[in-house]
C-alpha cells in the first residue's frame, strides 16, 4: 500500500497537471455517485420567492429563474452528464469497433466503402456533427446519447479494430492450415484481440471527455436533455444574463 501511495505521489510531481485534472474527475464522479447525500434541496422543486436568489448561506450557489436550487442542479447534473458520457462513448465504441472489424476483415470494395464514409464523418467537426443528428433526433436523453455517439465511431473505427481483424484473419489461417476444424478461429483470435486493447482504452477515455462536452453544449443550445433533467450545460444557459441583471444579488 505505501509503495502505491509513493507511486501516486511520484506522478503528482511528475505531472501536476494531469494530477489536477485527475482531482477535478474524481470530485465530479463522487459529486455523481453521492448527489443526494452532498445537497439538501430538490433539484426538480420550484419556489417562486427563490426565483434568482442571490448565493447564501442557504442557497450556496443561489437559485435559477424557477426558484430551484442552483448547486443541487449542478450535482444531480454531474449524474446525468456522467451517464451520457459513459452511454456515448460505449455505444461509439461498439460500433467503431464492429465497422473496423468488417472493414479490415472483408476488405476490397467494402475496405473502400466504409473509409470513404468514415471520410465523410470525418469531414464535420464532431460537436456539428453531433449538432445535426441532435436536431434531427430531437431532444431526449436517448438521443442525445446517439446523437453524440455517432461522430465518435469515425475515431474508433481508424484505431486498432483493423489490427483485431488481421490478427482475427491470421488466426483463421492458421487454424485452417492445422486443420483444426472443431475448435472455433474465434478462441484463437480472443488473446490477439486483447493485446491490442490498450490504444482503444486510450482513445476511450479522451472520447468520454468530449462527449461530456458535446453534451453540455447541446443542453446549453437547448437540443439536449430536457428540462426539468437538470445537466449542465441546462444549468449554464438558466437564467439568462438578461435576467440576472434585473437582480441586485447578481
Amino acid at each position: 500500500m505505501e509503495g502505491r501511495w509513493g507511486a501516486a505521489r511520484f506522478l503528482a510531481r511528475r505531472y501536476p497537471l494531469g494530477a489536477i485534472g485527475a482531482a477535478i474527475m474524481l470530485l465530479f464522479v463522487l459529486a455523481a455517485l453521492f448527489a443526494e447525500l452532498i445537497t439538501v434541496y430538490d433539484p426538480l422543486t420550484t419556489d417562486s420567492t427563490l426565483r434568482l436568489a442571490a448565493p447564501s448561506a442557504a442557497h450556496w450557489m443561489g437559485a435559477d429563474n424557477f426558484g430551484r436550487d442552483v448547486y443541487s442542479r449542478i450535482a444531480f447534473g454531474a449524474r446525468v452528464s456522467l451517464a451520457v458520457g459513459i452511454g456515448a462513448t460505449a455505444l461509439g465504441c461498439l460500433f467503431g469497433v464492429a465497422l473496423g472489424l468488417v472493414s479490415g476483415y472483408l476488405g476490397g470494395w467494402v475496405d473502400l466503402l466504409v473509409q470513404r464514409l468514415i471520410d465523410i464523418l470525418q469531414a464535420l467537426a464532431a460537436a456539428v456533427l453531433a449538432l445535426v443528428m441532435a436536431a434531427a433526433l430531437g431532444p431526449s436523453l436517448q438521443n442525445t446519447i446517439v446523437a453524440i455517439a455517432i461522430p465518435l465511431i469515425p475515431y474508433v473505427a481508424r484505431v486498432d479494430p483493423c489490427q483485431y481483424a488481421r490478427a482475427a484473419r491470421a488466426a483463421i489461417r492458421r487454424g485452417g492450415a492445422a486443420g483444426d476444424r472443431h475448435e472455433r478461429p474465434a478462441h484463437r483470435a480472443a488473446p490477439r484481440a486483447a493485446q491490442h486493447a490498450g490504444p482503444l482504452i486510450v482513445l476511450g477515455t479522451a472520447q468520454f471527455g468530449s462527449a461530456i462536452l458535446i453534451e453540455a453544449s447541446l443542453s446549453f443550445l437547448g437540443l439536449g436533455i430536457p428540462s426539468p433533467i437538470p445537466p449542465g450545460g441546462a444549468c449554464c444557459r438558466s437564467p439568462r444574463p438578461n435576467t440576472c441583471a434585473s437582480r441586485p444579488g447578481w
